[in-house]
């Protein structure tokens, strides 16, 4: 007699991740920049969260050109922020209060000060040393125009000239984003082997999976064609530009999905894939490359039913045929807190509870950047003189940057640094004074606070086994509301209009088990969402 019992899902089809901005969270020794004993001496507050595990942006060695997105070494910490021992223990202390660890990779790009790229500002051109890199001649007589339009993500032209070992004007180099920052050439073997060693050097460590840095900019057209004009520089990426979403990236993940697939322990890819299409984003999670994607979709959806409807339908959609969960998202460390973003103040801020119990009874798994739970709100007024997201250099300002969603997290008191660190020394980046109302301390006993809706909610859908992976249903409703039903027995109902609601007549006769502002009469107030026992 055969044995059909079920095995469980792997965990990272349902889980709740939390993003740790690692500079920002909490600062251990008062040199006013987070750092990895600081994470670890707040681990039960992510454990009494209700979170699955913790997400570490990077924390490698690195000039902080872009917060670390420039890395030099691959297999250190940087000592601003601890070293590979305070790693260790961080790692084993969060799996011993049931918490996984998801560490960043930022594979398109190094630091300019990576030993491989020291190296190939040393060698000449044509050498072994600059094939790692996307070095080529300039155009022009002498050379002194770029090799081709490309243009820099943050700001500015996408190449930088170098002055080679004899003092003449040399080759340029690429760089998507800061000229910190110079673009690898993922068509070098040595590349490839490198990055599947780092990926194995982080799992021997404990590591349970990998965010992945720009996943769909990996490999560029060797063509290196002009742009022309078709495309936009930032933001979703369309199929047919040469340095986003380029075919031979999928062969690159199946190499990293045959490392990853050696551990035991369910490790897990997750990658950051701006893409305009998402079923040009699907490819990326067929069953032998990355497990999830962030879900940018969802994120960019307007505070309306109908885009609301459309960014999850559309997420839905083409996973279904190949098997892969959905993430959903509201915030990162790269755009305007959703607070902000759906209007700012009480009416931002009654839409982001309201969002964030439609966010986490969809199906599949969810991301919560640091302080949303909070209900931290965008900094819109950083002096200038704080400022250092390169967009704002690299704009002259023009373009403000994102430094406003990295304000170190409020953890108690009454004034900045709200007990970011010890003492009384500031924060690398000034928190405003109105936090005082948003400290952990003070939403912690408040059953009405941000932060006690996300310990219900996350609370609720532990125990709920209609919550997390599986399907769900959409229910006939009015306009300007949405409600949909998950087996067995949840539905879950939002209000995005501007007067009351009542609730569908499939869930009427439905027990309220949580809502974003009180209920009565069976009326959905405006910008609220229930969830019911259908």
């Amino acid at each position: 007699m055969s044995d059909t019992t079920e095995l469980p899902a792997p965990w990272w089809r349902s889980a709740v991740i939390y993003q740790v901005y690692v500079r920002s969270f909490a600062d251990s020794d008062g040199d006013g920049l987070g750092d990895l004993p600081g994470i670890r001496s707040r681990l039960p507050y992510l454990r009494d969260l209700g979170i699955d595990a913790l997400w570490l942006t990077p924390f490698y060695p690195s000039p902080q050109a872009d917060a670390g997105y420039d890395v030099a070494d691959y297999r250190d910490v940087e000592p601003l922020f601890g070293t590979l021992a305070d790693f260790d223990q961080l790692v084993t202390e969060a799996h011993d209060i049931g918490l996984r660890v998801i560490v960043d990779v930022v594979p398109n790009h190094t630091s300019s000060d990576h030993i491989w790229f020291r190296a190939a500002l040393a060698a000449a051109p044509g050498s072994v040393e600059r094939a790692r890199y996307i070095f080529r001649e300039g155009r022009g007589p002498n050379g002194d125009t770029p090799p081709n339009d490309w243009q820099s993500v943050f700001g500015g032209g996408a190449w930088e000239r170098v002055t080679e070992a004899d003092g003449s004007p040399g080759q340029w180099y690429l760089h998507l984003f800061d000229r910190g920052q110079p673009d690898l050439n993922w068509r070098h073997p040595e590349v490839i082997v490198e990055f599947q060693s780092v990926l194995r050097f982080w799992l021997d460590r404990g590591a349970d999976g990998f965010r992945i840095d720009v996943a769909h900019g990996l490999a560029k057209d060797p063509d290196l064609e002009d742009l022309d004009g078709r495309f936009d520089i930032a933001g979703a990426a369309v199929y047919g530009h040469p340095h986003w979403d380029v075919d031979p990236v999928h062969e690159i993940y199946r190499g990293w999905r045959s490392v990853i697939d050696e551990y035991p322990g369910e490790a897990m890819f997750v990658g950051e894939i701006w893409l305009e299409s998402q079923a040009r984003v699907s490819l990326y999670l067929r069953p032998d490359e990355l497990h999830t994607a962030f879900n940018f979709h969802f994120l960019l959806a307007k505070w309306k039913a109908s885009s609301m409807r459309r960014a999850i339908d559309d997420s839905i959609e083409p996973l279904v045929e190949i098997g892969a969960p959905p993430t959903w998202v509201l915030s990162n460390h790269d755009v305007i807190r959703h607070v902000t973003r759906y209007g700012d103040g009480a009416v931002g801020t009654r839409r982001a509870r309201a969002a964030a119990l439609l966010m986490l009874a969809l199906p599949g798994g969810a991301y919560v950047y640091q302080g949303e739970e909070l209900g931290l709100n965008e900094v819109l007024d950083l002096p200038d003189e704080a400022r250092q997201d390169p967009t704002f250099a690299r704009t002259n300002g023009t373009i403000k940057g994102r430094d406003g969603c990295r304000v170190p997290v409020p953890w108690s008191g009454s004034e900045p640094p709200f007990g970011f660190g010890p003492g009384t020394g500031q924060p690398w980046l000034p928190q405003p004074t109105e936090w005082a109302s948003l400290t952990a301390a003070a939403e912690a006993d408040d059953a009405g606070s941000m932060l006690s809706l996300y310990r219900a909610a996350l609370a609720e859908r532990r125990r709920n086994q209609a919550l997390g992976d599986g399907s769900m249903e959409w229910l006939a409703s009015d306009d300007g509301v949405l409600a949909f039903t998950r087996d067995p027995g949840f539905a879950c109902v939002v209000n995005f209009g501007p007067g009351h609601a009542g609730l569908p007549p499939a869930v009427a006769a439905g027990t309220v088990l949580l809502s974003s502002q009180p209920v009565s009469d069976g009326m959905i107030p405006p910008d609220t969402t229930v969830w019911l026992s259908a």
